[in-house]
């Protein structure tokens, strides 16, 4: 690594003769075109950019912008055929890379550049162990045995701090969780130490704290290797924890260049400065939820209650197939929402959020006891369980996924009204219409189908279809954490402004912290199942008290590259299983109230 990029303080920006002299990679004129139903139309067009050797370059910017299009362009990776580049050049040292064939390409691939995409269960082979497919790009680019490619792999799996390394050659990627999985990705594309690694969207995916166990880990390896990153992300926190430069990108094209430190103090660009007003952050923010009086958030007509739940799943094993352990995947979890409420649940994967959303919604078996409106669920029939049912309704993470790609969005919203018998055929039709409006869609837009919205647009009509029967309880499970960080902003916007409308209350699924402290007026941190932490909004973000929950504040990007951190707070070790033999019960946590309902577990 050079000698500037190893001594610049956290948070300096490259000095400019560091940047200018002997680029790593050299992109000039950059156009990329890509060949639609519609005729062929440019995705990137005229950019130019040079990377240092040691820096980290972000390059930001919303869907749609053209990030990962140019990363897939550097890689030769275009979609073919419809994808091209169609001008520019692409320089890695002194080859262009842009005029290389795919044989040429496959030699300088993992070797003098790597990439790490955003999803790596959809990058790992799912039929191939975890030390196949690390020695296969060892042996494909280097002259080592098939011995030494597993040391080498070995090593890799060491440098990215994963325990037990020589075993976990043997598994496979689904039984890895997802943030070992992310630093399997990063193993790989290091192991033949590239002059540069593409890192696209590689923590958008993942929890806040194994983000930040793997933006550390990404630093870390920079330091030792002197490897140049191109870092493409919409979090903007993430940004100002990383970059030494920034490029904005909208519609395919450079909007503003500059230091991390200029970007975020003084940005030039209109859009720039509209990406960073939307940004959460915890204690300020654009669209911040007031706080509310702790004695109206706990009226006594709660919308719902939940006492004493559990949820657990027997897995079988052996021979024979018999059950032999149990996931105890809620563990006597209770709390109430009151109407026109918003109580976030927050936590890391596998801490049992979803799966309290799902008891709450009818979705899984579960013991204990849910009330929705003063009616106890376990005591009702079927038919009066359904009514009850119209009561809550849920917002998925995403939103394609739950929307039917066969069907009209304007059936689809109107589906929950024709499942209940609610209204004739034209009296559902004109409350669909009037539900598009109100989210800010258009009526003549209930004939289109669902690949015909974009993602923010596909996330309001889940909205809107939630709405349809009018409930008192809207479950968001991670409803914005795919969104871009302006639509998201939007979409909590609108949120707010149908609970001030219609007083429906939100049981709001998270593992952003500063999104939920935007939009919570009550919190309950999760942890194995339990709940370790409990209290308004202030409470919990001005005074956490649990260690668990003070970690999960720590580890939240800061979007200022002044307060950029030296070290992320890390993960000393895996989470810990729910799984337990039969027989065998986790721990039962007490929750002591420490002053003015602020619950904490002991």
């Amino acid at each position: 690594m050079n000698a500037g990029a190893a001594n610049r303080p956290a948070g300096a920006a490259a000095p400019v003769d560091s940047i200018a002299a002997r680029p790593v990679l050299d992109i000039a004129g950059l156009c990329v075109s890509v060949r639609g139903e519609d005729g062929e139309r440019e995705v990137v067009s005229d950019l130019s950019f040079k990377l240092a050797r040691g820096e980290t370059l972000c390059i930001a910017g919303e869907s749609g912008s053209g990030k990962s299009m140019t990363a897939l362009a550097i890689m030769q990776l275009l979609p073919q055929p419809a994808g091209r580049i169609s001008s520019g050049t692409i320089r890695l040292g002194e080859t262009n890379l842009a005029t290389l064939n795919e044989r040429q390409m496959q030699r300088i691939r993992g070797a003098r550049i790597a990439m790490i995409f955003q999803e790596p269960m959809t990058s790992l082979n799912p039929v191939l162990s975890i030390g196949r497919q690390l020695t296969e790009s060892i042996e494909a680019h280097t002259d080592l045995s098939q011995s030494q490619a597993q040391r080498r792999a070995v090593e890799a799996l060491k440098a990215v701090r994963i325990s037990e390394a020589e075993s976990r050659l043997k598994q496979f990627p689904h039984e890895l969780s997802g943030g070992m999985r992310q630093r399997v990705m990063i193993a790989m594309a290091l192991a033949l130490e590239p002059d540069v690694l593409i890192a696209d969207e590689p923590t958008t995916a993942l929890d806040v704290t194994v983000q930040g166990e793997v933006l550390e880990l990404l630093r870390d390896l920079q330091r030792e290797h002197g490897t140049s990153v191109i870092l493409i992300t919409h979090d903007m926190g993430v940004v100002a924890e990383m970059a030494d430069r920034v490029i904005v990108m909208r519609h395919g094209r450079m909007v503003e260049e500059g230091a991390a430190t200029d970007i975020f103090a003084l940005p030039q660009a209109e859009y720039t400065r509209e990406l960073l007003a939307a940004v959460p952050r915890i204690g300020t923010g654009a669209g911040r939820q007031e706080s509310r009086d702790a004695a109206e958030a706990s009226k006594p007509a709660n919308v719902a209650d939940v006492d004493d739940l559990h949820v657990r799943f027997d897995l079988r094993g052996g021979f024979f197939g018999r059950i032999n352990r149990r996931v105890h995947a809620v563990e006597g979890v209770s709390f109430s929402i009151a109407p026109n409420e918003t109580l976030a649940l927050v936590g890391e994967s596998g801490c049992g959020k979803s799966t309290t959303a799902k008891a709450l919604a009818g979705l899984v078996p579960y013991q204990g006891d849910i009330a929705i409106g003063g009616r106890n669920l376990s005591g009702l029939g079927r038919a009066a369980r359904k009514a009850v049912r119209r009561d809550v309704q849920m917002i998925f993470q995403d939103p394609y996924a739950s929307l039917d790609p066969r069907m009209r969005v304007g059936d689809l919203v109107a589906e929950p009204l024709l499942i209940h018998g609610i209204a004739s055929k034209e009296e559902r039709r004109e409350r669909v219409a009037a539900l598009f409006e109100r989210v800010g869609l258009s009526a003549d837009q209930m004939e289109l189908y669902p690949h015909e919205f974009s993602g923010g647009q596909r996330q309001r009509i889940c909205i809107a279809r939630a709405l349809a029967l009018r409930p008192r309880l809207i479950i968001a499970d991670e409803s914005v954490s795919a969104l871009d960080v302006s639509v998201q902003a939007r979409v909590l916007d609108l949120l707010k402004e149908l609970q001030r409308e219609f007083g429906v209350a939100y049981l709001f699924i998270s593992h952003d912290m500063a999104v939920v402290e935007n939009i919570s007026d009550r919190v309950a941190v999760m942890y194995l199942g339990q709940i370790v932490e409990m209290g308004t909004r202030d409470q919990v973000f001005s005074n956490p008290r649990h260690p668990y929950t003070k970690r999960l504040i720590e580890a939240v990007p800061v979007p200022d590259p002044t307060r950029r951190r030296e070290r992320f707070a890390r993960l000393d070790r895996e989470i810990p299983s729910s799984t337990r033999r039969i027989g065998e019960t986790p721990p039962r946590l007490a929750l002591t109230d420490v002053g003015g309902g602020h619950l904490v577990a002991v």
